[in-house]
């Protein structure tokens, strides 16, 4: 078996390139302010769930990077809801279903430590 089999990191997959398209829309400032940040945040929530993954053999750390990837979760849903309030992002569906995806996501984390 994979990380690449877990279904949460596979939604933090589509998040990311998600994530990263909808960036591109905003305006040029944002780009390398809240977007440069909800990218970050985004990509991290994919790369501690692989670091984990890898730590497995090791109960602790894998537990510690999966929860950290639940932080970058919440974290990622605080830029998007930032950018959504300063209407730096003003499409509402696209605000919407993003929003949805990731508490989706927040809460498959949350059941699988």
């Amino acid at each position: 078996m994979s990380y690449k089999n877990l279904e949460i990191w596979q939604l933090a997959r589509e998040l990311v390139v998600e994530i990263h398209k909808m960036t591109l829309t905003l305006p040029k400032f944002e780009l390398y302010e809240e977007g440069s940040q909800i990218r970050r945040s985004s990509k991290s929530v994919k790369s501690n769930i692989v670091e984990g993954y890898g730590r497995r053999n090791y109960k602790s750390d894998y537990i510690r990077f999966i929860t950290f990837a639940l932080a970058s979760n919440d974290e990622t849903i605080y830029h998007l809801e930032t950018l959504y309030e300063t209407e730096s992002l003003k499409d509402k569906n696209l605000f919407g279903g993003l929003h949805n995806k990731l508490e989706i996501l927040g809460k498959k984390i949350n059941r699988f430590l």
